[in-house]
């Protein structure tokens, strides 16, 4: 994306970075998250028009605390930095910074110390704004102006007299922050002079090439899920690489309803592209029976993946690449974005093991985009509606939907279920309004009334969440009558089930899936 205007976002570990490049990308400005450690001649490699300094989690002042060459505010562009970001650049240009007496979490109201024509340009008054900290600026030297407080924090937000350098204690990037979109756009649009032209037929042009650059002559094979992120990248390298593209689409017998069906129908008749279904469901059931253990359960589906994958080698001679679906939020949470210290979170995800056991070179075309980027992107290269607006599905399929062990009769009743969930909320008109939608098949039995009868079966968890970057989400208040359609047809329809329940927690704490 080199050709593009970029705005760099340092990170320093904060939990809101990957926040601040969607708010970035919202303005049609790209944008790209970078190591703190960056150095300069990497940064003049960018079409660089301005760099924010993230938020995180560590003391300026302490021993080993990341820091980001103090030259970068000599670059010529201008830098804003958010929380830590505005701390770090604070006491490189001279201010004070220590342990603030009180500390701030949650909506405070900033109060504007004036009418500021620049990055708080058409705001005026108090501002609702949400602040996550516990140091701030304590001691401002006259080469800085002041240009907001709270009740606690006298140096909100500041700009510097003479360098192009502007800081905000709190997070405009969050939804929490009401002004944080005119902020975004006032620091874009009138103090980087970003035209605001990204568009994803940019991203389109720019990745075809930089695909054809890298495989040349070479096939490349594409894993195929039916998911959205496999169908997008698929999509995209048929249109950059045509005939050297190589699908396999693995039945592991842990899949939705009609899921085989609808892939071969999408990718065989409508994009004509070279498709290999290998039928291993029974390998994968075989080595997942009386495994209990959700990381077990991964580990055996990993494995078997590659040797689904290795049984089709010997037709595709001459393939050296392997693409993936691997997504941003994919590489911040799995802790491989450029030293980010995130947890590593997605240990199922397909961003490790293949490539290396099958000594293939990745291709990963999407890695710097968002899912709803990937969804518009989806639709510019012509992917079926349906597909582009599908929700999510695990890698390892129903297999992380099931607490406890797999077996035939329990993967029906999941299946059988799962359908009914996307039936009831896409006839309620809800499905794309929800973000991800599921069933989730618990290991308890309970006591229920079947008839005259008592009976003793299974429970299934219904999961409807909102989001709209997969990092945070928050359950869906479906409504009463739609949740009771639900229950009612899983009890009647599914045999082997007498109870369901409803899952209302968000992430964080809890994950999406339930395993």
């Amino acid at each position: 994306m080199s050709s593009e205007e970029t705005i760099a976002i340092l990170d320093f570990g904060s939990q809101y970075g990957q926040l601040i490049a969607r708010r970035v990308r919202e303005h049609h400005v790209y944008s790209v998250i970078v190591s703190h450690s960056i150095s300069l001649d990497e940064l003049r490699k960018m079409n660089l028009k301005g760099i924010i300094l993230s938020g995180g989690p560590r003391s300026v002042y302490e021993d080993g605390a990341p820091k980001c060459d103090p030259n970068i505010f000599d670059l010529g562009v201008p830098v804003l930095g958010i929380c830590y970001g505005m701390q770090i650049g604070c006491n490189i240009l001279g201010a004070k910074v220590a342990t603030a007496d009180s500390r701030e979490y949650g909506s405070t109201k900033l109060s504007l110390n004036g009418d500021d024509k620049t990055l708080l340009a058409n705001l005026s008054g108090e501002k609702i704004v949400w602040m996550s900290h516990g140091d701030q600026v304590n001691e401002l030297p006259d080469e800085f102006i002041s240009l907001g407080k709270t009740g606690t924090c006298p140096f909100a937000a500041v700009k510097h007299r003479s360098k192009a350098f502007f800081g905000v204690q709190f997070h405009p990037e969050v939804t929490h922050t009401p002004c944080g979109k005119q902020i975004f756009q006032n620091f874009l649009y009138d103090i980087c002079q970003c035209k605001g032209d990204w568009q994803m037929g940019h991203f389109v042009d720019e990745q075809c090439q930089v695909i054809r650059e890298q495989v040349g002559d070479a096939k490349v094979i594409c894993g195929l899920s039916g998911g959205v992120d496999s169908s997008v990248v698929a999509a995209l390298l048929h249109k950059a690489i045509g005939d050297q593209l190589v699908c396999i689409f693995v039945d592991n017998g842990l899949l939705r309803k009609g899921e085989r069906d609808n892939v071969e129908s999408t990718f065989r008749d409508h994009f004509h592209i070279d498709l290999r279904v290998v039928d291993w469901s029974e390998q994968f059931l075989t080595r997942l029976a009386g495994v209990t253990d959700p990381q077990q359960k991964r580990i055996i589906i990993g494995s078997e993946f590659i040797e689904a994958f290795k049984s089709q080698l010997d037709d595709i001679p001459d393939a050296k690449f392997l693409a993936q679906g691997t997504l941003y939020p994919d590489v911040i949470e799995s802790g491989q974005k450029d030293g980010n210290p995130a947890a590593n979170i997605k240990l199922h995800h397909n961003v490790g093991g293949l490539p290396e056991e099958l000594g293939f070179e990745l291709v990963e075309p999407l890695r710097d985009l968002f899912k709803d980027e990937v969804r518009v992107l989806g639709e510019h290269l012509g992917i079926p509606e349906h597909l582009v607006w599908r929700h999510p599905f695990p890698g390892p399929g129903l297999a992380v939907r099931i607490c406890g062990e797999i077996t035939k009769d329990r993967l029906e009743i999941l299946r059988n279920a799962d359908e009914i969930v996307i039936e009831e909320i896409e006839a309620a008109g809800l499905y794309r309004q929800i973000g991800q939608a599921l069933a989730v098949l618990l290991p308890i039995g309970s006591v229920g009334v079947m008839g005259d009868d008592r009976s003793y079966e299974h429970c299934i968890a219904v999961r409807a969440v909102e989001t709209t970057d997969f990092m945070t989400a928050d359950w869906v208040h479906i409504p009463y009558d739609v949740l009771g359609r639900i229950s009612t047809r899983i009890i009647n329809e599914v045999k082997g089930v007498n109870r369901v329940v409803y899952d209302i927690s968000s992430k964080p704490p809890a994950t999406i899936e339930w395993e």
